[in-house]
This record gives structure tokens, C-alpha cells and sequence, in this order.
């Protein structure tokens, strides 16, 4: 499973036992920016060094498995638990700024073919069409 947000905090690693340590990370993730969620992920072991590099703020990516538990208590009760495990963390750009990309991408397109509407015209009307026959026959070759 893979999920995209940003990282909230990134808590030190915990050494639990002699042979088991983790290291716990909220990342925030926002797929309906009003209501973002906040989440916490767990790295164990070998992979407690992978947050290492990353800094709170950051746009990552997760991958990530999803762990249930059954345990039962010295009493007899059962009592259930989950853990989203990390074992990968990638840097991703900002939503902003691909936004702001895809944008420029549009306005790019836009500006070409604008450009190829203008020279279009100039074709015809050069080929002796009237300007306005040359913009009628453009409207019914880009089917408006």
C-alpha cells in the first residue's frame, strides 16, 4: 500500500527490547485538504534509519503494510491491534508546485495553438479567402 502526505513528526527511534527496536512518524494527509488526516506509521528494525534523512514538512511518499494483532490478556480477554508498518520513504515534490507545472503545461498549449489559429488564418486569407471565411472555415475544422 502506498499513501502521499506530509510528515508531521518523526519521533526517536525505541530501543523496546535487546532484539527489537521502532521508530514512530505522523505523516498528515490531506485528500480533502479541509479535513486531513493524521496518521501513524511505524519502522521497525533495520528500517528505523530510513526517516534519517527526511525533515518534518516534507512531502513524502509511504509504502507501507498494513499488520494486525491478537493478543490475549492474562485475564482471558482478547484485545485486537493494528500496525501500519513503513518500508520505503521517498521524497515527492509538492502538490503546489505540480500544480503550478501542469498549469504552466496548459498555458504552454494554449500559446501553441493560438499560434497555429494565427497562422492558420494568414494561410487562407493568402489563399484568397476573406477573413471571416477564413475564421468560419477554422470554427468548422475545430468543430465548434
Amino acid at each position: 500500500m502506498k499513501v502521499i502526505g506530509k510528515l508531521l513528526e518523526i519521533q526517536a527511534t525505541q530501543q523496546v527490547s535487546d532484539t527489537f527496536k521502532k521508530r514512530v512518524f505522523i505523516l498528515e494527509h490531506a485528500e480533502n485538504p479541509q479535513y486531513p488526516e493524521y496518521i501513524s506509521f511505524e519502522l521497525i528494525q533495520d528500517r528505523c534509519d530510513l526517516l534519517d534523512g527526511f525533515q518534518p514538512g516534507q512531502d513524502v511518499e509511504i509504502s507501507f503494510n498494513l499488520k494486525g494483532r491478537k493478543w490475549v490478556n492474562p485475564e482471558g480477554t482478547t484485545k485486537y491491534f493494528n500496525a501500519l508498518q513503513a518500508w520505503r520513504i521517498e521524497a515527492v515534490a509538492p502538490k503546489s508546485n505540480q500544480t503550478s507545472t501542469e498549469e504552466g503545461h496548459a498555458t504552454n498549449n494554449i500559446v501553441t495553438m493560438s499560434t497555429t489559429i494565427a497562422q492558420s488564418l494568414a494561410q487562407a486569407q493568402a489563399a484568397g479567402l476573406a477573413r471571416i471565411d477564413a475564421q468560419m472555415l477554422l470554427l468548422h475544422v475545430l468543430g465548434r
